[in-house]
């Protein structure tokens, strides 16, 4: 897909691609509070026009919805071109995890996984990215995983898929350093939201949608490249990538 020669707007706004995960509503709010104005981006145009109501209400900013499906990559030039301007911050907040067990039996599943954490994000990032490489300058940040840090066993499905994410989001980092183009990989630990509801999570490990919007607000203010939304997590996933792959392997993760 060319490059599509469009203006991105200056004034302080955020494009949220998967804009209905509770990730998302909460760096929405975040964005809100502090006088950006919003670009939101998910499937179900009718929520999001409730979404935006509250929003404007809330915080008296300009938001605008588009429907958007990261499935459907031959609509991503399309969606593109609607939007009024590119805002000059860009944030992927879609993910799918489905069941270990669902995804290992179930190709559909898998491929569902794969595309949604993976495929579809680096393909319409890639059209944003060369927009904002062209111009000179914008902030892409991408919200990845630490199940990507090393395979393991309850979730190595979902966590391939990351991984291919975060290693993505190192290479953009890397081309596009010397452009002024600021690119944040985010790696939440375990968060309770609908995506994990059942699950169960250790409380001491576990963070809040509104803690990981707070981390992601200030990590682009700062310009960081790499964030734990718990620090406890990059010493967790420090010690499990340390761990020798013959003890590793019979260990039930």
């Amino acid at each position: 897909m060319p490059i599509i020669a469009i203006r991105i707007m200056k004034k302080h706004s955020v494009l949220i691609l998967g804009a209905q995960s509770d990730i998302a509503k909460s760096i929405a709010k975040k964005f809100g509070e502090n006088n950006y104005n919003l670009v939101l981006a998910a499937k179900n145009i009718d929520e999001l026009k409730i979404q935006s109501i509250d929003l404007k209400v809330r915080y008296n900013i300009v938001v605008d919805i588009y429907e958007f499906d990261v499935l459907k990559n031959e609509n991503y030039e399309k969606f593109i071109k609607n939007l009024k301007e590119v805002p000059s911050i860009v944030i992927c907040a879609i993910g799918f995890m489905g069941e270990q067990k669902e995804n290992e039996r179930n190709s559909d599943l898998r491929t569902k996984v794969l595309r949604t954490n993976y495929e579809g994000p680096i393909n319409i990032i890639s059209e944003l990215a060369n927009i904002y490489e062209n111009q000179g300058y914008g902030t892409i940040v991408g919200i990845s995983s630490v199940a990507g840090d090393r395979g393991r066993s309850s979730n190595y499905i979902y966590g391939s898929a990351k991984a291919g994410f975060t290693t993505f989001l190192s290479g953009l980092r890397n081309r596009l350093a010397k452009k002024n183009v600021h690119v944040l990989t985010v790696l939440p630990g375990t968060v309770y939201t609908k995506m994990t509801l059942g699950l169960k999570l250790p409380k001491i490990f576990t963070s809040y949608p509104d803690k990981v919007a707070s981390d992601i607000f200030k990590s682009i203010m700062k310009k960081k490249n790499i964030i734990y939304t718990m620090g406890i997590w990059r010493l967790i996933m420090m010690i499990i990538k340390l761990i020798p792959e013959r003890i590793f392997k019979k260990l039930k993760l």
